[in-house]
């Protein structure tokens, strides 16, 4: 099992995150970490939902955190593929791919926070239409971020004519995708063709991953993938004042028997550097 770290950039300040990448970078055990992507806070420090209170922007601290850093892989988790029109995104992603020097993960997924929506005056939309727009914007960032020398696509939510784009990051044909959610007929399907990356988090127990992974996998013979080339992603939850390492480490155990192959420790805020380095040695004597 690979691990990686979440700071939500809620309730915080830029020193006290950036202090915790500096201190993860360090740490080998963390191969990546991870910010939101959400313009209001969505969880308040006692657990609450509450919008109330600061929130950083996701995509201009990951251009920050990539100079910061030089060897964690970096990436939202995961992009409302509407806050941004995906020509613009796939720019964004290819630009800090750069900057990184090609260690940019692109989460995406097709939206959900509607009070968010509301209030910053984005169009989430119906569910299909979610997913209509998500299914476009995806084969516009594949298309974008890949080989060839110009682009067109014509779609009901984007059209793009003869688009040049350069440069292109250093990882090909494109930065790996993680794409959030557990929709089976679209959003697995999507997982399926373009991912390299699932984000499960939003399915909570054993018996509910087992039928999941078997969709994915009717999806990936129909797409001729082996599902074997998409990494199994989840989030755990990690209060330091409320529990301790190893009831991390325990969930890790009990995650890598459901096939999850990569685990993101999710940190409450306020987190701080200290955090890290029991975290990782409990993580890293637990057997998976």
């Amino acid at each position: 099992m690979r691990f990686g770290f979440k700071t939500a950039n809620q309730y915080t300040g830029w020193p006290e995150l950036l202090a915790v990448w500096r201190e993860a970078d360090d740490i080998e055990l963390f191969e990546s970490g991870w910010v939101f992507d959400h313009l209001q806070p969505i969880v308040s420090p006692q657990g609450d939902p509450d919008p109330a209170g600061p929130c950083l922007e996701g995509w201009t601290m990951l251009a920050a955190l990539a100079q910061a850093t030089s060897r964690l892989r970096l990436g939202t988790l995961v992009t409302a593929i509407h806050h941004r029109h995906p020509a613009v995104l796939a720019k964004t992603a290819a630009t800090i791919d750069v900057i990184s020097g090609g260690r940019l993960e692109l989460g995406i997924g097709a939206g959900w926070n509607e009070a968010e929506d509301v209030a910053y005056g984005l169009a989430l939309g119906t569910p299909r239409e979610r997913s209509d727009r998500f299914e476009e914007a995806c084969a516009v960032l594949v298309g974008l971020l890949g080989p060839e020398e110009t682009f067109d696509f014509e779609g009901d939510w984007f059209q793009l004519r003869g688009t040049h784009f350069a440069p292109r990051g250093p990882q090909q044909p494109h930065p790996p995708l993680m794409i959030g959610g557990a929709g089976e007929k679209r959003t697995l399907k999507m997982v399926a063709r373009h991912a390299q990356a699932w984000d499960a988090s939003s399915v909570s127990s054993a018996a509910e991953m087992e039928h999941k992974l078997a969709v994915l996998r009717a999806h990936c013979d129909a797409e001729s993938r082996d599902i074997d080339e998409i990494e199994i992603s989840t989030q755990v939850w990690f209060d330091p004042t409320k529990e301790e390492p190893a009831a991390v480490a325990e969930k890790a155990a009990e995650l890598a028997t459901r096939g999850v192959t990569r685990l993101i420790v999710y940190l409450a805020p306020p987190f701080t550097p200290q955090v890290l380095t029991p975290l990782a040695e409990a993580l890293s004597t637990t057997h998976y």
